[in-house]
């Protein structure tokens, strides 16, 4: 593979569509909750703002494949020279991190809705919480590059390189 100096415009437009979608995904949950909670107690909570959850999720879980199999073919650029290593390590952690929520997150709530896996719902939850504190590291660290460091890291997730 070779040593990639930026993103490419899919990558780049894969990167923001998830941002978006899970944004979409955060103000639906509530309504999601309801039909779950609905459907426990025999009642149809499941309304137009729930299905835009689940679907949302589905897509969420597409891209992801997508924005994995982009990665391990062409590759993603690296960190800039001349990091700290206890920082780049935590980069690189999250950014699995976050690889790895964005794929099971979906999986879980899609095994709760349509698989009725009480415990995937559970699992749903801590993933989300989880996910949030990455996505929150995540954001500090592109702050952290962009306002102290002012090493032109964000600009690679803003035009293709």
């Amino acid at each position: 593979m070779a040593n990639v100096k930026g993103y490419s415009g899919i990558q780049i437009a894969l990167h923001w569509g998830i941002l978006l979608l899970l944004v979409v995904s955060y103000f639906s949950s509530d309504a999601m909750k309801s039909a779950w909670s609905g459907l426990h107690q025999g009642r149809d909570n499941f309304g137009t703002v729930a299905a835009a959850h689940v679907w949302v999720g589905v897509t969420v879980l597409a891209l992801m494949a997508m924005r994995v199999g982009l990665r391990l073919l062409r590759g993603a650029p690296g960190l800039p020279e001349g990091g700290n290593p206890k920082l780049d390590k935590i980069a690189k952690l999250t950014h699995l991190g976050l690889y790895v929520i964005l794929i099971l997150l979906p999986v879980a709530g899609l095994s709760a809705w349509f698989g009725g896996v009480e415990a995937a719902g559970d699992v749903h939850e801590i993933l989300f919480n989880l996910g949030m504190a990455l996505v929150v590291l995540h954001t500090a660290g592109a702050f952290y590059h962009q306002l102290v460091l002012k090493d032109g890291l964000m600009a690679r997730m803003k035009r293709p390189g």
